[in-house]
């Protein structure tokens, strides 16, 4: 298979290794070119092959289309291309000489909001588009929210369609402004707004001759810039437990290791750990990795601790610095990002996933909901529908270790699960957000899960 453009001496492997990597997202409303964008970032980037270009040319042909839609390469499944719209989050890998990227493009259609989030929980920029035509409406504004509550740290806002409105510039500072505002408002740390076309390619890779009243960078010339200046190896040391490695063999007969990929920070052998929620300590005697036995270890490698003292210790157990445990607790105030069909209530029993363990759980108090227009608090709802942000307080069944969303995205975040199907039904980060919680009761469950 070749390259769709002029022949490129491909990255070698050492290249890549040197590069950065940045994990991004698109998001908004539908029919304002996400996949149009994305479709033409991979063309123009050389990012796609031959055969993948043949295939959009014939579907584009069947459906009379003189040029290939480069929506195409993003919208994979057939309910998505008879639509014409996205369903499901399409991943795509790609790499220039400056950096590698894993890209998620996320659904527009508001019944689809859930699924942005699970595209964005990991992204270190999002992409809000906006139809220059349209303006900054409601979607645009949750897809603002889910970013700023998932702590995105860099947020472009693509002004998409600039060749329908004449690349006028007073429409894009418009746009500019007031999504500036809103998305400051919520707390997003760092926005950069871009006038483009997706479908004529103006500013995606290369500027754009018809809008020469703007200076600044092109979306992919943003994405190869962009600083990526968080260091998961430098923040709180956590290893989730996922298996104990017992051997019991001849040549193992009193290994005891315990297993799982690190969440964040480092290990060192040597290390004091306190094992939680048990509170027991012990020190790290020692570290396999892939079989081999090492002196540090860090995110996000997969390894195997050992320690000095015979511990009780199993799945759902996390491995922290003793130094810098997080606490330990049965109650749970969090920011929520309801993604179920079926509504979460007060006095909902769940089971609630962190990390490697789940426990039972019971939602005690919903104090507030977000009313996305002017981002006030609707107080005690007493539920939560489908796409609703708000907050939540919940009283688990056994203590759990919980960072805080903003010290840490992966040991921070939970997931609500429905006990009876296994169906996800909330997304949550803990601690503050920018809807501060209201004061809840402690009225007592009459049911036998009053924990």
């Amino acid at each position: 298979m070749t390259s769709t453009t002029e022949p490129t001496e491909p990255l070698s492997v050492e290249q890549l290794s040197a590069t950065t990597l940045l994990r991004f997202a698109t998001a908004g409303s539908v029919d304002d070119g996400k996949s149009t964008l994305v479709g033409r970032l991979l063309h123009d980037s050389k990012s796609i092959l031959t055969d993948q270009l043949e295939a959009v040319e014939r579907v584009s042909a069947g459906r009379g289309q003189d040029t290939p839609d480069l929506a195409l390469l993003t919208d994979g499944l057939r309910a998505e291309r008879e639509q014409g719209i996205t369903i499901d989050v399409a991943y795509r890998y790609f790499a220039t000489a400056r950096r590698r990227f894993i890209l998620a493009d996320t659904p527009g259609h508001v019944q689809y909001t859930r699924n942005m989030v699970t595209g964005a929980s990991t992204a270190d920029l999002a992409v809000v588009l906006v139809d220059a035509r349209n303006g900054v409406i409601e979607q645009t504004r949750r897809h603002a929210a889910v970013a700023a509550l998932l702590r995105v740290p860099h947020v472009v806002l693509a002004v998409n369609k600039m060749d329908l409105v004449g690349y006028e510039e007073r429409v894009f500072a418009a746009i500019a402004e007031e999504f500036t505002a809103y998305a400051s408002e919520l707390g997003v740390p760092e926005i950069t707004a871009i006038p483009i076309s997706a479908l004529a390619g103006d500013n995606v890779v290369e500027p754009s001759a018809t809008m020469d009243w703007y200076g600044g960078p092109t979306v992919l010339e943003h994405l190869e810039t962009v600083p990526v200046s968080h260091d998961l190896a430098h923040c709180h040391a956590r290893l989730p437990v996922q298996y104990v490695i017992r051997p019991q063999t001849a040549e193992h007969p009193d290994y005891r290791g315990y297993a799982g990929q690190i969440a964040a920070g480092t290990f060192r052998v040597g290390d004091e750990v306190t094992v939680l929620p048990s509170g027991r300590t012990s020190k790290v005697a020692g570290i396999d990795l892939l079989g081999t036995p090492v002196d540090v270890a860090w995110t996000p490698q997969s390894v195997t601790l050992l320690l000095a003292d015979d511990i009780d210790i199993s799945r759902g157990d996390l491995l922290v610095p003793s130094k810098d445990a997080p606490p330990v607790t049965q109650d749970v105030e969090a920011t929520v990002c309801h993604v179920a069909d079926a509504p979460l209530t007060v006095g909902h029993r769940v089971l609630l996933k962190h990390g490697t363990r789940t426990v039972k759980a019971i939602v005690r108090d919903i104090p507030s909901r977000l009313t996305l227009d002017d981002l006030s608090l609707h107080p005690h709802p007493g539920r939560l529908v489908a796409n609703d942000i708000g907050r939540v307080k919940i009283r688990t069944a056994e203590p759990l270790p919980l960072d805080a969303y903003a010290d840490s995205r992966r040991t921070g975040a939970f997931i609500l699960i429905d006990p009876a199907d296994g169906t996800t039904l909330t997304a949550g980060m803990v601690g503050e957000s920018f809807a501060a919680p209201q004061p809840v009761g402690e009225d007592a469950d009459e049911d036998g899960w009053d924990f």
